[in-house]
């Protein structure tokens, strides 16, 4: 009898405290945002970065918007574009964000979930940028005597115009093919090498064997000195579609291919420095320009490229080629650089002009 009368008075207080759940915690099921990239006071963030926030749950798209999901640098509104899938909203700037600066990204409580509940709380994290953009110059050693050098040939498409030393190694001289050569002691000339300019094969007259082993050692070291730099300041640039983009100098990563369907400005001063890293290919389209831009130099600007480098008719291109693949310059084409290449480089009627 005892335990039959106590029973009421244990049910009545815990149904009293479900029933007043919702009324004691606000937040309730409320959506929360559990995690954002970057990180709440990090350091050090590339400029290129794509703001994201995680939610609890599945949010109302129509809600995550330029209103609800902002991003200022100081007092200055930053321009981007905001979209959301799974649970996961992004705000992509509209330009990369300025060097040694801090931001803060904010996402307000007019977000809700799919049931109309508002966020908890309107959630703010702050983060700074990488304080220096420009990365120190790759150093070529011997390969930057060279404006051209390859490995296994070298082969024009009569007329170029090549200004500066060629060189092939460990392929001999039978695989430099398009210039009508004229052989001397160690070396070879020819009316498409101009300026006091020198073509060079791994089977002429000591020293020149021995100095193209060197070449194309350094070669494979500055490209594993440009493909090694960590900490980049640009990661996926517009995935890999740079047509139109203006440059600052900095370290570029892509996982991918990289195009240039429209012209490109590299804009910086003469000490300033770039370092292109492309995990597939460059491609170039036909008539399409690099443009240097405030002073910058090509000998200061490096593309790192694991697959082939090819450059459409008619194009001009700037800096300097290291490529593990190959490199082709399309008819017509012009170059201010080094072209470097692990392979073959492929010429049809260009101009090409080692960098001051």
């Amino acid at each position: 009898m005892k335990l039959r009368k106590f029973i009421p008075f244990m049910i009545i207080p815990l149904v009293l405290f479900i029933a007043g759940c919702d009324k004691d915690d606000p937040a309730g099921d409320r959506p929360q945002v559990i995690s954002t990239v970057p990180l709440s006071d990090a350091v050090d963030v590339n400029i290129s970065v794509e703001i994201t926030a995680d939610f609890s749950v599945v949010m109302d798209p129509a809600t995550i918007n330029e209103t609800s999901f902002t991003v200022t640098r100081g007092s200055t509104p930053v321009l981007g574009v905001v979209s959301y899938a799974g649970k996961t909203a992004t705000f992509i700037p509209a330009n990369p964000l300025v060097l040694n600066s801090d931001y803060t990204a904010s996402i307000s409580t007019e977000a809700k979930d799919v049931d109309g509940n508002q966020l908890t709380a309107g959630v703010v994290w702050n983060f700074k940028t990488f304080s220096s953009g420009s990365p120190e110059v790759v150093n070529l050693r011997s390969s930057g005597n060279y404006v051209i050098l390859a490995k296994t040939a070298i082969t024009n498409g009569p007329t170029s115009s090549i200004s500066g030393d060629l060189g092939l190694s460990p392929a001999a001289t039978s695989y430099i093919t398009g210039f009508s050569l004229t052989h001397e002691t160690g070396y070879a000339t020819s009316a498409q090498v101009i300026d006091g300019g020198r073509i060079y094969a791994a089977d002429m007259a000591a020293p020149t064997p021995a100095n193209l082993t060197t070449a194309v050692e350094n070669m494979i070291t500055a490209y594993d000195d440009a493909a090694g730099r960590l900490a980049p300041h640009f990661i996926e640039l517009n995935t890999g579609n740079i047509g139109g983009k203006t440059l600052v100098p900095g370290l570029y990563k892509w996982t991918n291919t990289v195009t240039l369907p429209a012209n490109v400005t590299v804009s910086g001063g003469p000490n300033d420095v770039w370092i292109f890293q492309i995990a597939e290919d460059l491609t170039v389209s036909t008539g399409v320009k690099v443009i240097l831009q405030g002073g910058a130099q090509a000998k200061n600007i490096f593309w790192q490229v694991a697959g082939t480098a090819t450059f459409g008719a008619n194009s001009h291109f700037e800096g300097v080629i290291l490529s593990m693949t190959g490199i082709t310059f399309q008819t017509g084409a012009t170059f201010n650089g080094r072209a470097l290449a692990q392979t073959s480089v492929i010429l049809d009627e260009n101009t090409v002009v080692q960098p001051q």
